[in-house]
C-alpha cells in the first residue's frame, strides 16, 4: 500500500502518543482516520490537531470511546466506523493501544498485571479480530501491530520487574509472526507488520497511572509510595533515606523525563512505521536504540538479564528507564 489517499484506517490509542501522530500524518495524506481512545479529551485534542493541519475537503476523522481490552466496547467501536464512515471495509488496523504497569508477579495486584497484558495484548487480539471482516472486504489492506523492544527483551533494566508488559509484547511479537502465514494462505491482499519501538517520547508513564488506578491525582498516593519504596529496596537503593515528597518528585521526573528527553519524538515513530508500511516490512524495529538492542541480544541471549549488559547499553544509548 505505497499511497494512503482515500484509505480508511483505524486507530486504537489514538488519543495520544504514536496514535496521535499516526492520525495526524495519514489525515495529512488524505486517508480517513477513525480512532479510539479511554479519553475523550484526549481524543479531542487529536482531532483538533487533525483540523488544525488543515484536512481535505471531505475527510473523516472521527472519535470513538472504546476500552481495548473489553470485545463489547470494541464491537460498538466497529459498528461506529461502519455507519459513521458509510463503509463495509477499512484498509489499514493500527492496534497501538497500550500502558504499562503490573510491572511484578509478586509485589503488584493480579487486577494491576491484567489490566496491563489485557489492554497490551488482548486490545490487539481484539482488534484483529473484531476488525478483520472489514479487512477482508477491503481490495487490499494492512494490519499493524505496536509490540516492543520488550517484545525480543523482557526488561528495562535487572533492578526493575517488567512482566505483564514484557508478557503481553512478546505475544502481540509472536502473533504477528504467526498471522502473516495465516494471511498469506487465507487473505493474500492483508498484510501485516509488528512494531518494535525503543524509547519514544510520549505520556505512557502518566497514562498508565490514570488507568490502573481510579481517581488517580496528579501526585503518587500513600498506596504507591509504598509499593515504590518496595521497588526501591528490592534494587538496592537506600529508600528510607528519601521523605514521600522525595518519592513524589522522582516520580514526576520520570514522567517528565520519559516524555521530554526520549531519543525518537512520537511524531518521527509515526512516519518510520508508515515508511515501512509503505514498504511492505513485516518487521518494523523504531529508534536507534531499539536497532541496537536487536543486535546486542542476538549476540549475547545468555547475557542479556545481567546487569553489566543493561548498564553497557544504556551507556551507549543514554536510557535512564531502569
Amino acid at each position: 500500500m505505497r499511497d494512503f489517499a482515500g484509505r480508511i484506517a483505524v486507530i486504537t490509542g489514538g488519543g495520544t502518543g504514536m496514535g496521535r501522530e499516526l492520525a495526524r500524518q495519514l489525515a495529512a495524506e488524505g486517508c480517513h482516520v477513525a480512532l479510539c481512545d479511554v479519553s475523550a479529551e484526549a481524543m479531542a485534542e487529536t482531532r483538533a490537531l487533525c483540523e488544525a493541519d488543515g484536512l481535505p475537503q471531505g475527510l473523516r476523522v472521527t472519535t470513538h470511546l472504546a476500552d481495548v481490552a473489553v470485545e463489547d466496547q470494541l464491537s460498538r467501536f466497529r459498528d461506529e466506523v461502519a455507519e459513521q464512515h458509510r463503509t463495509d471495509h477499512i484498509h489499514l488496523l493500527f492496534n497501538n493501544a497500550g500502558i504499562g504497569g503490573g510491572g511484578s508477579m509478586i509485589t503488584n495486584s493480579r487486577e494491576q498485571w491484567e489490566r496491563t497484558f489485557n489492554i497490551c495484548w488482548g486490545g490487539v487480539y481484539l482488534g484483529t479480530r473484531i476488525f478483520l471482516p472489514m479487512l477482508i472486504a477491503a481490495d487490499e489492506g494492512h494490519i499493524v501491530n505496536t509490540s516492543s523492544v520488550n517484545g525480543f527483551w523482557a526488561s528495562i533494566g535487572p533492578t526493575t520487574p517488567h512482566t505483564a508488559y514484557s508478557a503481553a509484547k512478546f505475544a502481540v511479537k509472536g502473533f504477528s509472526e504467526a498471522l502473516m502465514a495465516d494471511l498469506r494462505l487465507n487473505a493474500p491482499h492483508i498484510k501485516c507488520s509488528v512494531v518494535m519501538p525503543g524509547h519514544i517520547g510520549t505520556s505512557i508513564v502518566a497514562n498508565s497511572r490514570r488507568i490502573q488506578i481510579a481517581d488517580a491525582g496528579e501526585e503518587l498516593c500513600a498506596e504507591e509510595i509504598a509499593a515504590a519504596r518496595t521497588r526501591m529496596r528490592a534494587g538496592g537503593i537506600a529508600e528510607a533515606e528519601l521523605t514521600d515528597d522525595d518519592i513524589r518528585a522522582m516520580a514526576r521526573e520520570r514522567a517528565r523525563s520519559f516524555r521530554e528527553d526520549a531519543p525518537t519524538t512520537a511524531a518521527t515513530a509515526a512516519r518510520i512505521i508508515l515508511d515501512g508500511v509503505r514498504a511492505e516490512r513485516w518487521r518494523i524495529l523504531v529508534g536507534d536504540d531499539a536497532h541496537l538492542l536487536d543486535q546486542r541480544v542476538r549476540a549475547a541471549p545468555e547475557s542479556a538479564y545481567e546487569l553489566d549488559f543493561y548498564q553497557s547499553f544504556a551507556a551507549e544509548v543514554g536510557w535512564k528507564l531502569g
